[in-house]
């Protein structure tokens, strides 16, 4: 099955910017990976770095050699040793719609090539609810939409603002610059009244988005240690595994890392320093599908559980729930289920809206389980490459 031609779409929807390709092989057969660059700066550049490893790399493959591809792609591009989110989300997305292919031709859905699935629905959290909130109150009364949708488990962030008026939700994290005590007893004040709000038994995360410096977070964290928080996610720098060790040893909440890491290699310290209770890989800036699998294998033996994070489109979503199916130490998927509808009408059969109950079905479909609507990606193309245009 030899890759033939290629489309990329930047699908610019709500602020947001899902990057999603398409790969297509001599016999017809198509393959969906997704580049998990949709939020923040860096998926315009990630269109141009994934259509030249295409040009110079992938384009005339065997689209079987899932894992040959992916290492002429770390050993043959020179930046990618060492790289960078914009490099390892082209190759994430590359290497998952290889997958999507493999399941497609074989008529299976991915996790059977993975190595079988442990479940056959997950548990998940919702994120995105409080994104327009800004006092306690808000925040507190924003808890009413996941609860009443039935999620049991939240996740939100105590240092993010909203920009007031903007039409997307579009939040601002304060800089270490900003913090001081009152923005400190502002989010612990978040806290207690979400808390208050959703009561004992609902799990509540908290997302730190590497704000502060390791004094400062500890002093806020040891504040909401009273709150029985399910994790206390990115405390500090993720390139800084030291200090998140620091943090870790001095609070009794469990910390979550690896959004911003790529390859299993960039997770080593966290893993040697035993930084970390929960690791979270995305699969779509990590290095792909194999790559989440191999470090949460690695998770395993450091008796750490793997919460993979998702903040992108909802071909991102479709390859999460098929690796969450096959990964031992799964905890629970992270999804944004409140985005407009927009958003979820990429695809044929988006996975956001069929959570029931906080757990939604793992796609049974052969790949990764999802088709794109051809007239709604259509005006998003930035790329179509043929093995004939080289």
């Amino acid at each position: 099955m030899k890759i033939t031609r290629a489309q990329i779409y930047l699908c610019e929807i709500d602020g947001r910017r899902p990057l999603i390709l398409r790969l297509w092989t001599d016999d017809g057969t198509q393959g969906l990976g997704e580049a998990a660059l949709a939020y923040g700066i860096g998926a315009t550049g990630a269109v141009a770095v994934i259509e030249e490893m295409l040009r110079r790399i992938v384009l005339g493959r065997n689209a079987h050699d899932v894992e040959p591809i992916w290492s002429d792609l770390y050993d043959h591009t020179f930046w990618a040793k060492g790289g960078g989110p914009i490099i390892y989300a082209a190759i994430s997305a590359i290497e998952t719609a290889l997958w999507d292919i493999k399941g497609r031709a074989l008529g299976v859905p991915v996790y059977q090539l993975l190595g079988g699935a442990y479940r056959h629905d997950v548990r998940c959290y919702a994120n995105g609810w409080s994104f327009r909130a800004v006092t306690p109150e808000e925040t507190a009364r924003a808890t009413e939409m996941p609860l009443k949708a039935g999620y049991d488990a939240l996740k939100f962030y105590p240092l993010a603002t909203p920009i007031r008026n903007h039409p997307n939700g579009i939040f601002a994290h304060v800089s270490r610059r900003e913090f001081d005590r009152d923005f400190e007893d502002l989010a612990v004040a978040r806290v207690k009244a979400v808390r208050d709000a959703v009561g004992p038994k609902v799990e509540l995360m908290v997302d730190m988005s590497a704000e502060l410096t390791t004094d400062a977070i500890l002093r806020l964290g040891r504040r909401l240690e009273e709150f029985d928080l399910t994790f206390f996610e990115e405390p500090v720098d993720p390139f800084d595994p030291e200090g998140i060790k620091t943090v870790a040893d001095g609070l009794r909440i469990p910390i979550a890392a690896g959004e911003r890491l790529y390859t299993r290699y960039g997770f080593r310290r966290l893993f040697e320093l035993r930084a970390v209770a929960i690791v979270q890989p995305d699969i779509g800036i990590v290095g792909g599908m194999m790559e989440t699998k191999k470090i949460a294998a690695i998770a395993e033996m450091y008796n750490m559980r793997v919460q993979p994070h998702l903040c992108a489109g909802p071909v991102a979503t479709a390859a999460a729930l098929q690796l969450d199916a096959c990964i031992p130490n799964f905890l629970i998927q992270e999804l944004y289920p409140f985005r407009v509808p927009e958003h979820f009408d990429l695809v044929d059969a988006p996975l956001e809206p069929q959570v029931r109950n906080g757990r939604v079905a793992i796609p049974q479909r052969p790949g990764l389980g999802v088709d794109l609507v051809e007239d709604r990606v259509a005006p998003f193309l930035r790329a179509d490459i043929s093995l004939g245009d080289l």
